[in-house]
């Protein structure tokens, strides 16, 4: 049943963006320290990471949005774009690195939690998979959940997946996460500071679990 309510949401999310498509890519709106703490400009000034140069598509943009659900977050899985959901027809769209084959997840919850610069506690299938790792990391750059996290629930529950930062930006654009949406640190605390506790999230499937075998287009250029 929830497999179904999704693909329900899912397919009313889409049915009114198949004209929606691809022109170009918006209007680029550069990274800025608006709404840092002096906690994020003391840990962000001393990365013990490479900064890189992010693939322009995948910086922050100013797209057309063919819907109108103002403040819910669309993530578009095959594509590797979030979509922070404006009003007037527009959205933010940013560049993000999704689960890898096998670990990615889609379906519709909300925002449960939000913590700035988050512990991180592995889960036992990361362990497993890429251990061995320490039972718990402190918040920080260091860290893999990088400047903020989104913790996403389903039916009041965590569904353990996340939105966060990253001290892998090299990465945005791709498919190498354990399930959860990785952005780069400074879009992770913009994004977090136009969100709030309940905040729709809906995680498109990819086009291989489409039903109809194409992806519903979400964002378009200004």
């Amino acid at each position: 049943m929830r497999e179904f309510a999704f693909v329900t949401i899912a397919l009313m999310l889409g049915g009114c963006m198949q004209d929606a498509l691809q022109t170009g890519s918006g209007t680029l709106q550069p990274a800025s320290q608006v709404g840092w703490s002096t906690r994020d400009r003391a840990l962000m000034s001393n990365l013990p990471y490479a900064q890189v140069t992010i693939p322009e598509e995948y910086q922050r943009h100013i797209v057309r949005y063919a819907r109108q659900e103002a403040g819910r977050i669309v993530i578009d899985t095959d594509n590797k774009f979030l979509y922070y959901v404006l009003p007037n027809g527009k959205a933010i769209r940013y560049g993000i690195t999704v689960g890898e084959e096998g670990q990615a997840w889609s379906g519709a919850a909300e925002i449960g939690r939000m913590q700035e610069w988050p512990a991180w506690i592995p889960t036992t299938s990361e362990q497993q998979r890429l251990g061995p790792l320490p039972s718990f990391v402190t918040g920080g750059p260091h860290n893999p959940m990088g400047a903020r996290a989104l913790y996403l629930y389903s039916g009041g529950k965590d569904t353990l997946y996340r939105i966060h930062g990253t001290n892998q930006p090299e990465y945005i654009g791709q498919a190498i996460s354990s399930g959860c949406i990785r952005m780069t640190n400074e879009d992770a605390i913009d994004l977090y500071n136009r969100v709030k506790i309940g905040t729709a999230v809906v995680v498109l499937p990819s086009t291989h679990f489409w039903p109809f075998g194409t992806h519903p287009v979400v964002g378009s250029a200004t």
